[in-house]
């Protein structure tokens, strides 16, 4: 492992812990050079899942992209990285348990806007409003309201 710091290639493996839900693992590493501590995550390589657009194109499934996705609609309101990372990762273990390899782009957003109203009601709004390409302020006083009378249930 290469040192983020020095660039020095022998490292020191400090701490070893598993996440078997979500087949990592965590490694707190030392460089032998600089004597600087830095961590690393070993992942298993899954299958690549494929993403079916509207238009019926194909992609790869990408993480960082969903990653993106959510700091977007959660932009200066109160939500940790860590229940971002956590509703990620949720999202990614649902679409790897589905069965199969290719999952429309619809199911994909239908499961973030799902996790993001448990999140952040605006990062909801946020979010709905550029998934369901709301054209007018109907659009987003009908959401409100939906959102507004399932919050009472």
């Amino acid at each position: 492992m290469k040192c983020p710091y020095c660039s020095h290639f022998d490292t020191a493996v400090l701490d070893s812990r598993d996440n078997e839900e979500l087949s990592t693992i965590r490694r707190r590493r030392e460089c032998l050079k600089c004597e600087k501590r830095f961590t690393t995550y070993e992942r298993i390589e899954m299958i690549d899942l494929v993403i079916i657009k509207k238009d019926g194109s194909r992609e790869n499934f990408d993480r960082d992209k969903l990653l993106s996705g959510f700091r977007k609609a959660t932009e200066k309101r109160p939500v940790r990285t860590e229940d971002i990372e956590n509703a990620v990762d949720s999202i990614e273990r649902e679409l790897r348990r589905k069965d199969t390899i290719e999952i429309p782009s619809k199911t994909v957003g239908e499961i973030v806007m799902r996790k993001l109203k448990a999140l952040d009601k605006v990062a909801y709004i946020r979010f709905a409003s550029v998934y369901r390409s709301f054209e007018d302020v109907e659009s987003f006083e009908e959401e409100i309201k939906n959102l507004t009378k399932a919050g009472k249930k």
